[in-house]
């Protein structure tokens, strides 16, 4: 069950290592490439967010996730974690660690592909859908690494046990989820991690400097809101 989600794993960690050995691009150019991905994350960010249905729920998750991140202060612990790895690293460590771990972690995961193809995996042995996704993160990893470093590699690790843990719950999740429900529950992630995507490509232009770790938890408030406002429904 876990073949698809193993090998994006693996294309995320093979490329990530590829595009940290990119090196002595010109500074201008390497400017010119990470302004055309900011700008290129902030369009999939946009296209992302405007899927939800939901704008009260959107607006709660934001809310209540911000506030629940701040309080643990997921952000500062994020960066701490990246500045202990830059030091074991070392001079092969280019870049804010935590930075492109987060944006790349939210990048691979917070889209539809990322809760469709494992669902796919278990319940109908099909792995196509991550092995395009697989395709697709193994380039983004490629591009996005050699701009902001090896905090690219460890996204492999949080995208393979997000995925994992919807593989191995897919048949309760399939029993107990409605497929009404669990369209509703894509659509509004989708929507939110759209909305947490652009703002990375704002804070990689620096037009911004959102503390985008500290709104995690929304990703998961979303979805207890979106079951519970369907509760409330019925």
């Amino acid at each position: 069950m876990l073949t698809g989600t193993i090998v994006n794993a693996v294309a995320i960690a093979i490329a990530s290592l590829i595009g940290v050995r990119i090196r002595n691009v010109p500074e201008g150019m390497s400017k010119l490439v990470m302004q055309a991905l900011s700008l290129a994350i902030i369009i999939i960010g946009i296209q992302m967010a405007i899927t939800g249905n939901q704008f009260l729920i959107i607006i709660a998750g934001l809310t209540i996730g911000a506030l629940i991140g701040e309080w643990l202060r997921i952000d500062d612990r994020l960066n701490h974690l990246g500045s202990w790895l830059g030091t074991k690293l070392g001079k092969n460590s280019q870049g804010n660690v935590a930075q492109a771990f987060v944006s790349s972690t939210l990048i691979f995961a917070a889209g539809a592909l990322a809760i469709l193809g494992p669902l796919e995996s278990a319940l109908r042995g099909d792995h196509s859908l991550l092995f395009t996704k697989a395709s697709i993160d193994g380039f983004s990893a490629l591009i996005i690494s050699s701009t902001l470093g090896i905090g690219v590699f460890f996204a492999a690790i949080p995208v393979f046990l997000y995925q994992a843990t919807i593989t191995l719950l897919a048949n309760q999740i399939d029993a107990h989820v409605s497929p009404e429900l669990m369209d509703l529950i894509i659509a509004e992630l989708t929507s939110i991690g759209g909305i947490l995507i652009l703002a990375i490509g704002l804070n990689l232009l620096n037009i911004t400097q959102i503390k985008i770790a500290n709104l995690l938890p929304s990703l998961v408030i979303v979805i207890l809101l979106v079951i519970g406002f369907q509760n409330f429904l019925i």
